[in-house]
């Protein structure tokens, strides 16, 4: 069974996990690093209230805020077993809330538009580690809101890139009714601010989706969603930023020239 530390335990592992921590008792609230919705980015989360282990076997409950706002918390389940043998503690996650894992931007949330049911759905299997579920489910969301997602590419590439010849693909990609075969159609780059690592999403995107669920095995099932998710996350991102960019860019021209006039 691998040993971490509390802290990482805390942090890293999804529920359902079993552990051997280390020096355990008799505090179990270190202080922990995660990221806050309020605060928008990573912060120091500390517990409300101490808990110490005085049992063989408890289980308890971890209340833990955000040091920076104070309105941010999460909660822990977890199970203490003490190991007799050599003193250390195997540790079991029970659950927390909010889920575990990253957090789901919320222009990711605006990309999937009425699938976010299932997306969730998805990323609870994801985090639960059950790989075909999460593909499963996130192909579907993807095929299911392939429309809503070339309107958000098509419609920024024209905010930015006016007369690209990539919008004439994308206009035409649109019709076919599958999101893999749509991006076969696509011959042209989309502008380097929507690439990945020089790549265009979406052909990453159908990279991953053009993978049978019945060729891979549950673990090679995990490590592709995880890829589709980040990749969905990524281009969400990229084509709120680069209208920002827009919005920003038009607005300093405007003053500009109204200073000159």
């Amino acid at each position: 069974m691998e040993s971490l530390s509390m802290k990482v335990f805390l942090e890293s592992v999804p529920p359902g996990t079993e552990v051997v921590v280390e020096n355990l008792a008799p505090g179990i609230t270190p202080e922990i690093d995660l990221h806050c919705e309020l605060c928008l980015g990573p912060r120091i989360f500390k517990s409300i209230i101490h808990v110490e282990v005085a049992k063989i076997l408890q289980d308890v409950f971890l209340d833990y805020e955000c040091k920076n706002c104070q309105r941010v918390g999460k909660t822990f389940a977890i199970r203490c077993l003490l190991n007799k043998k050599n003193n250390n503690w195997n540790v079991l996650k029970y659950g927390e809330y909010p889920s575990f894992g990253p957090p789901t931007p919320s222009c990711a949330v605006t990309l999937i538009g009425g699938e976010k049911d299932l997306f969730f759905l998805g990323r609870r299997c994801e985090n639960q580690g059950m790989g075909i579920g999460a593909f499963v489910y996130y192909r579907r969301v993807i095929e299911s809101q392939k429309n809503r997602i070339f309107d958000e590419v098509i419609r920024v590439v024209e905010r930015i890139s006016g007369q690209d010849p990539v919008l004439e693909d994308l206009k035409s990609a649109k019709k076919e009714t599958q999101f893999t075969k749509a991006v076969d159609t696509i011959k042209h780059a989309l502008p380097p601010s929507l690439s990945i690592n020089g790549y265009n999403p979406l052909t990453l995107l159908h990279a991953a989706l053009s993978e049978g669920v019945h060729d891979h095995n549950d673990s090679e099932c995990l490590e592709l969603a995880t890829d589709i998710r980040t990749v969905l996350f990524d281009l969400a991102e990229r084509l709120g930023q680069a209208l920002k960019d827009e919005a920003n860019l038009n607005a300093a021209v405007n003053r500009l020239t109204k200073e000159k006039r």
